[in-house]
């Protein structure tokens, strides 16, 4: 059972009342992080963005439902996934459509990668430059998998399935792409069922490919791996991905060629697109036994970009099927260089444990999601996490004290009204933006409505939000590199600048013209207070 606090608190003063909200937000604490939230309910083909309070700033729309992952890029322009029929693949999370949109909602370009034979499923990562990193699988039938040392009796369903990353050129205005390079798993295989097979050989002997026979307790469906994510550290160029089935997540370098991710000699590393790295199941590379295992059916590793606590490591949801509780950990491999993995040819690779690990306080088994889900690691230094499979989302502190929660009110039965009890409002992923983000720059951000039907934000205030500001109050210019001016038609008793962590950076009292020289660039909230009135105003220091 899950544990949800029903609280609303108004930021930037006292505690005022209790929500009795049931979808939608329940929490706004003062110290949670003032951002926007990204999210793409599964059973629906909207797209949206909302403030601390639940409020909608912006919306897509598509004519699919999203095949899990969706992506606000710094231009503005959403990049998201698309959900076709597929009789023939039909595994949770297949997709084969990608989609990008303008901030206008104008369709820009859209790709289609489904067959009887092939599907995108589950992610993309937009790469640097405007290229996409898509996740698809193709069919290899019995025979191919035979050829390639697969038992027979571990094939169930007459074929397998072979894991793709694929790198797209999108021409924009089309239905095309530029394929620059592929990878197949099916190309970094070993065993040790088959030995008239090239890729016969001793497991143990062999971490950087994987084991075709080993399915980690499965049963020997097609869907024998169900890769759920990839994401990409350009510092590096490596691209993690993650085996929900498996229980283990896989590093490997972003290759150049089709020729180079199918090689076990090319690129930086000298491994081509072999594993450079592996971690969450030894088990399956012959280097340890079940009660080894640090990953349970994952979602979403990644590594926390830099400038943000714990920089460079990866942070991972784990779901816990097989242990009915899940957490977020946070662990850093062990490398003698930048990009270059230890490997120790007893224990295999490292971390034994994750550094840092949230499970509910009161009881582990009260935060359990069996599917989706991800975690993200905020400017402030808290977590934003999913629990997708109950479309909710909270953020801790440092302290893992839970300071916002909201629950997606877009289900698969509709849109729900504030009262209705929550069900079937999956969410894949939840992203919190900065707001000096820069696709938010010279951009509206006003406040709409909330999702939900009838909602009641009656204890949730924003800091920064224009709704709360005074008739006949101007502030100018904005933007500013120096001075910002307040014309209003009652004295100005002071003015307090917060930063958008809600640190005080500056405060001065009965004056109209407020020096900003010394701050930073970036987005500010101008708390003025005058005649027992607070009025809070945004401004974006150049």
């Amino acid at each position: 059972m899950k544990e949800k606090l029903y609280l609303c608190f108004i930021i930037l003063n006292s505690l005022l009342g209790f929500s009795q909200n049931t979808v939608g937000i329940l929490t706004n604490d003062q110290d949670s992080y003032n951002g926007y939230t990204l999210f793409a309910p599964n059973n629906s083909t909207e797209t949206y963005l909302i403030n601390n309070c639940g409020e909608i700033v912006h919306q897509w729309s598509s004519t699919f439902t999203p095949a899990a992952s969706v992506y606000l890029l710094e231009n503005g322009n959403l990049l998201r996934t698309g959900k076709i029929a597929n009789a023939d693949i039909t595994f949770g999370g297949v997709g084969g459509k990608i989609e990008l949109f303008d901030w206008d909602n104008n369709l820009l370009w859209e790709y289609t990668y489904s067959s009887l034979l092939m599907s995108q499923h589950h992610d993309i990562y937009p790469l640097p430059g405007g290229n996409v990193l898509m996740l698809a699988v193709t069919t290899m039938t019995e025979a191919e998998a035979i050829l390639e040392g697969r038992n027979p009796a571990l094939i169930l369903q007459g074929k397998v399935f072979n894991e793709q990353i694929i790198e797209l050129e999108p021409i924009l205005g089309t239905t095309t792409a530029n394929i620059i390079w592929e990878w197949n798993i099916k190309d970094h295989l070993i065993q040790d069922y088959d030995n008239s097979q090239a890729n016969f050989g001793v497991v143990a002997d062999h971490p950087e490919l994987l084991d075709f026979n080993y399915l980690n307790a499965e049963n020997g469906n097609a869907n024998w791996l169900h890769f759920n994510s990839i994401q990409y550290n350009e510092n590096l160029n490596q691209i993690v991905m993650s085996s929900r089935l498996l229980d283990e997540i896989y590093i490997i370098e972003r290759p150049a060629s089709t020729a180079d991710a199918a090689s076990h000699t090319a690129g930086t590393y000298g491994k081509g697109g072999d594993f450079l790295y592996r971690w969450g199941n030894p088990e399956s590379y012959d280097h340890g036994d079940p009660d080894d295992k640090t990953l349970f059916s994952q979602h979403y590793p990644h590594w926390i970009p830099e400038g943000l606590n714990d920089a460079g490591k990866l942070l991972v949801f784990i779901n816990g099927n097989a242990i009915r509780f899940s957490s977020i950990d946070i662990f850093s491999p062990p490398t003698v260089s930048p990009g270059v993995y230890e490997y120790d040819s007893i224990d295999g690779y490292g971390p034994t444990a994750s550094e840092w690990t949230y499970v509910d306080p009161i009881d582990p088994e009260n935060f359990f999601s069996s599917i989706l889900s991800s975690a993200q690691r905020l400017p402030n230094g808290n977590t934003l996490i999913c629990d997708g499979d109950s479309g909710y989302f909270f953020e801790i502190d440092p302290s893992n004290n839970i300071v916002w929660e909201y629950i997606n009110p877009d289900t698969n039965n509709g849109i729900l009204s504030q009262g209705d009890s929550p069900s079937a409002n999956f969410v894949f992923r939840a992203l919190k933006f900065s707001p000096d983000y820069p696709a938010f720059i010279g951009r509206d951000l006003t406040p709409g409505n909330p999702i939900e039907l009838n909602p009641d934000l009656s204890n949730c205030d924003l800091l920064g939000v224009d709704e709360f500001v005074l008739e006949n109050l101007n502030v100018y210019p904005n933007p500013t590199s120096n001075m910002v001016n307040i014309d209003y038609q009652m004295p100005i008793d002071a003015v307090s600048v917060f930063n958008l962590l809600g640190a005080l950076v500056s405060f001065q009292t009965n004056t109209n013209v407020i020096d900003i020289s010394q701050l930073q660039t970036g987005i500010y909230v101008l708390k003025i207070d005058s005649n027992s009135n607070s009025i809070l105003k945004r401004i974006l220091k150049k």
